[in-house]
């Protein structure tokens, strides 16, 4: 019989923030890894975005679930480009292979989200930059632990 996994709790204000990997974002956006769920192919992590800062294009290859804690979140390229705005306090949910070409903060920002499946960033023609599952993360994680 599988064994079951153990439960898990993180006191989020005792945990550093790491910087998020400049290849994946820019202006200055951290985060913290909160959990990773092999079984589920999950991750979960809270970002810290200050005002100018954004991701890199991408695709959600699994569905994801995010709350906007503090600030604004033009996702898609804002409600004016044909996405959404997300304002504090706000909920999204981001289907299985939604493209988010342009995800900015105008204001600084916080948001925890739960990723059900790897992360595509891609190139703007499409192509591969690198697949971010909940290993690659982790790795990712404990590395920018262990040189901190």
């Amino acid at each position: 019989m599988k064994a079951k996994l153990d439960e898990e709790y993180v006191q989020i204000d005792q945990v550093d923030w790491q910087p998020f990997p400049a290849a994946f974002s820019t202006g200055g956006i951290r985060w913290k890894l909160l959990h990773v769920s092999p079984e589920r192919g999950a991750w979960s992590a809270i970002f810290d975005c200050p005002a100018g800062s954004s991701f890199a294009s991408h695709i959600h290859i699994g569905p994801g679930e995010y709350l906007l804690t503090k600030g604004v979140m033009d996702v898609r390229g804002g409600k004016a480009n044909g996405g959404a705005t997300a304002v504090a306090p706000g909920y999204g949910y981001e289907s299985a292979n939604s493209r988010h070409d342009q995800t900015a903060f105008s204001v600084d920002s916080e948001f925890y989200m739960t990723f059900t499946g790897p992360l595509q960033f891609i190139k703007p023609d499409g192509s591969t930059v690198a697949v971010i599952g909940w290993q690659e993360a982790q790795g990712a994680w404990a590395a920018l632990a262990a040189a901190a």
